[in-house]
């Protein structure tokens, strides 16, 4: 289907992209053959590091014109799987275009190419008293250009939406190296279908996004942060449909089970708070006015203690709520550390909020009825959890055992009203699970959309669909 890259294409892709900029040796490659899941492993044939969009357009038409597979990749902090070079080919790198163009303080949008790092955005707006709220927990390394391709979300999703809720522009470059220009600096734009929104979170597999324009808001002047420990797991969901039902909408409304916490606390060696509390929720109030953001904290911890929690912890200064934050930021690699192998089997499901009391205690049974240690944490507030299956079992049990829990868990998240992925996208890992949470029609429409974008599939193959 896809023909090798030979030396006459790389003799063309060093023209393209001038000297040291093009990577060969395996040394070199292996970096860009995986993401943030473990056991994924492709190894590329080449990497090109680009640094304009008349790069990528010339990439693309020479991919096209030789029939060699292109995968796009920012940061490589994918959880599905989405930037691995499944049939080789070239990965094309967007690390090198990190520049922050433009802040725009009068019409209130940001300029940035892809490879802008999340976080530095975060400071570079904020230090001009603006805010950027999409918060992914790997903001400090996961890149703009990634988070587009995924519609990343984060803790403060609940209050302030995901990635394409702050998307007012973007400059592809299609497979066929066509360059469009999306939007623009426009607060309202129904100027034909909205492409802007398809390309939002359509994991590099439609067009490569070169160019970003995003809506920012005025930074909130106030902000507290609770810590709430429960004996339950239901208690803590039952709290947060409460908090919800009571008309209170915090910036972030996080959880955490105890074993997600003990292991961040091995990871650091430092104890956390209510270590053997049963279950955790971590929750952000922000605002302008003072009175009111301490009328629905004290509501919140009224609602919490009725549902029998064991206290209610405020953090009112930035050392604590940064040292309860980074508690939460640690989950991920905490229980990596718990595999001798740093492997596990991550979901990423969401479902109502209502329906979280009854979805995390059916979670612990598909661990028990497998046999596998099953750990959970994420943004209750919107109904994604993250479901981590831990390879700490022997290697046959892992084979036999994780997929079947993996696709109980995804068909339990199905029957409760919810979907088989929130924020990390479907890319590899999720792809025969598609079906389970979307029909038939709408998976051939899908197909059809993308071959019209890449009628030749060079653009990120083998990815979403089966």
């Amino acid at each position: 289907m896809y023909k090798k890259i030979d030396n006459d294409v790389l003799k063309e892709l060093k023209e393209i992209l001038g000297d040291g900029n093009l990577l060969t040796p395996e040394d070199d490659l292996d970096t860009y053959a995986h993401d943030e899941v473990a056991e994924l492993w492709h190894l590329p044939e080449a990497v090109a590091r680009v640094h304009s969009t008349e790069q990528v357009s010339e990439i693309l038409k020479l991919a096209q014109a030789k029939r060699f597979p292109v995968t796009p990749r920012g940061a490589g902090q994918g959880l599905s799987g989405g930037a691995v070079p499944v049939f080789g080919g070239l990965v094309l790198s967007l690390e090198k275009m990190e520049r922050i163009l433009e802040i725009d303080e009068e019409n209130l949008m940001v300029s940035v190419e892809p490879g802008v790092i999340t976080g530095n955005l975060h400071r570079e707006v904020e230090a001009a008293g603006l805010f950027y709220p999409p918060d992914p927990a790997s903001l400090d390394s996961c890149s703009i250009g990634g988070n587009i391709a995924e519609n990343a979300g984060g803790p403060r999703a609940i209050k302030y939406g995901v990635t394409k809720d702050y998307v007012c522009g973007l400059q592809a470059v299609l497979p066929s190296g066509e360059v469009m220009e999306l939007g623009g600096k426009v607060v309202k734009n129904v100027t034909g279908y909205n492409l802007i929104q398809l390309l939002t979170g359509s994991e590099g597999t439609l067009a490569v996004v070169t160019r970003i324009l995003l809506r920012l808001l005025p930074k909130p002047e106030q902000r507290v942060d609770l810590l709430v420990p429960f004996n339950s797991f239901q208690a803590a969901g039952q709290s947060v449909s409460d908090i919800i039902k009571a008309r209170i909408v915090p910036v972030a409304l996080e959880f955490m089970e105890r074993d997600s916490v003990l292991a961040v606390e091995k990871l650091t060696e430092k104890e956390v708070p209510f270590r053997e509390a049963a279950a955790h929720l971590l929750i952000t109030l922000d605002g302008n006015d003072k009175a009111q953001i301490d009328r629905d904290y004290e509501r919140i911890g009224e609602i919490c203690l009725e549902n029998g929690a064991i206290d209610v912890l405020v953090a009112d200064n930035p050392q604590m709520r940064e040292r309860l934050w980074e508690n939460r930021k640690l989950i991920i690699e905490a229980l990596q550390n718990l595999s001798p192998q740093h492997i596990m089997d991550t979901q990423d499901i969401v479902v109502p909020r209502t329906q979280l009391p009854h979805l995390l205690p059916k979670i612990k049974e598909v661990g028990e009825r497998y046999q596998l240690p099953i750990i959970s944490f994420g943004h209750a507030g919107d109904g994604n959890v993250h479901v981590n299956i831990i390879k700490d079992v022997p290697e046959e049990v892992w084979k036999n055992q994780a997929p079947k829990a993996a696709e109980e868990i995804y068909r339990l998240a199905v029957s409760l009203g919810g979907m088989v992925t929130g924020e990390h996208g479907i890319g590899l890992t999720r792809k025969s699970f598609l079906s389970l949470g979307i029909d038939q029609a709408q998976i051939e429409m899908m197909r059809r959309i993308k071959e019209d974008f890449d009628p030749n599939g060079i653009l990120n193959p083998g990815k979403i669909f089966s």
